[in-house]
């Protein structure tokens, strides 16, 4: 889908740092999370909740409260009589809530729009279906969290599967793997300043103590040794812990209006100029993040030659290093801050911050164009294009 007429105010797409599962977020439901860190992003931004008069939120992991998620949200930040849908994309999610701000702006429908993402992967819920008919009425029973990860139920294959074999047909080695995973690590810590302009802290009070976070959790030291000494996760593999993400809890927002008043609210804007999709065969995951990129870069009327910088979602190392291999861009300008491969993934915001993250890096160097593409759930993807100017 090509675009022209929506864009995000620079400095007005942010983050909560994200918690390895388990970890200091794993105790808050993700719509409170969503809440309170939009709530504190809008008014850093001087952003009067009047003036919002669209919601996109989404999430893909129950919550209580989750089936009133887009009112409940807009009640709680203020937004009176706002509406919009909710939205379940695995993890492109983050595309498919931004796209869908975009598109009500581009039509002139609304003025002034917000993207509100959120997840928590920790405590999942176990969902019980009845099934009278089993033997005496025994119910089915699926975990919100691990069981996805672990069975796509239209191949019978996990996460993991679809790396290895995207890994064993192209025929990388696991020291290649360590060496994507190691560079990230590098961008990460080299990208602090970026971190600073996109994180929002969160800052929860409790009847007892305050949930309180103001930076990532769960960040492991990764050395080049230390990848070393990890073997294949599974016999025969070449996918490490180490080269692959873990699950997290995090929140991620994004302002969406039209170009007019975009440069009333920023010193600048990201102009948002494609998004697409796309599916590639069965079970290879990692590959699809090319496709859909180069859709996304065919609306937009561009190719990768015309992109500056590119942010991934990158679950596995091989998904960055099939990119670079297939496209022919340098594995040095993607994810030059840092990446879900590093910080973790909550499925739904991973995306969103990606993409603040890029926006910011961007800004750094002058402007240009930038390209988010990440993997979703089996063989599918999304990716969106944008141009920061002043």
């Amino acid at each position: 889908m090509r675009l022209s007429k929506a864009a995000i105010p620079l400095g007005h797409a942010w983050s909560s740092p994200f918690a390895r599962w388990q970890g200091p977020l794993a105790n808050v439901n993700a719509i409170d999370l969503a809440v309170e860190v939009a709530g504190r992003a809008l008014k850093d931004r001087n952003i009067d909740p009047e003036t919002i008069t669209y919601l996109a939120a989404g999430a893909t992991i129950p919550q209580a409260g989750s089936f009133y998620l887009v009112p409940g949200i807009a009640a709680r930040l203020g937004f009176a009589g706002v509406t919009g849908p909710a939205i379940s994309q695995a993890c492109a999610t983050s595309a498919a809530t931004i796209q869908a701000a975009a598109v009500q702006v581009e039509t002139g429908a609304h003025d002034l729009a917000l993207a509100v993402t959120t997840d928590r992967t920790s405590n999942g819920p176990t969902m019980v279906y009845p099934v009278p008919s089993r033997p005496g009425g025994a119910p089915v029973t699926e975990h919100g969290v691990l069981d996805p990860i672990a069975r796509d139920p239209a191949t019978g294959q996990s996460m993991l599967d679809t790396a290895e074999n995207v890994a064993a047909e192209a025929g990388y080695a696991k020291e290649e793997l360590d060496e994507v995973a190691l560079l990230r690590y590098e961008q990460y810590r080299a990208g602090h300043g970026v971190r600073a302009r996109v994180l929002v802290e969160v800052d929860i009070p409790g009847r007892k103590s305050s949930v309180v976070l103001r930076e990532d959790h769960g960040i492991h030291d990764t050395t080049a040794e230390g990848l070393a000494k990890l073997g294949p996760a599974r016999p025969g593999g070449v996918v490490s812990f180490g080269t692959q993400t873990h699950p997290a809890d995090g929140t991620a927002g994004t302002v969406v209006a039209s170009l007019e008043r975009a440069r009333e609210l920023g010193a600048g804007v990201a102009q948002i100029l494609s998004v697409n999709y796309a599916r590639v065969e069965a079970a290879h995951m990692p590959k699809a993040p090319v496709p859909a990129a180069l859709a996304a870069l065919r609306d937009a009327e561009m190719t990768i030659e015309d992109v500056d910088v590119v942010a991934t979602h990158n679950p596995f190392a091989v998904n960055d290093l099939y990119f670079s291999r297939e496209t022919g861009f340098p594995l040095d300008r993607m994810n030059p801050a840092g990446c879900s491969l590093v910080y973790g993934h909550p499925q739904g915001p991973t995306g969103a911050r990606a993409v603040a993250e890029l926006i910011e890096v961007l800004r750094e160097r002058g402007g240009g164009v930038g390209l988010f593409t990440g993997c979703a759930a089996g063989d599918t993807a999304g990716a969106l294009v944008l141009r920061v100017t002043d």
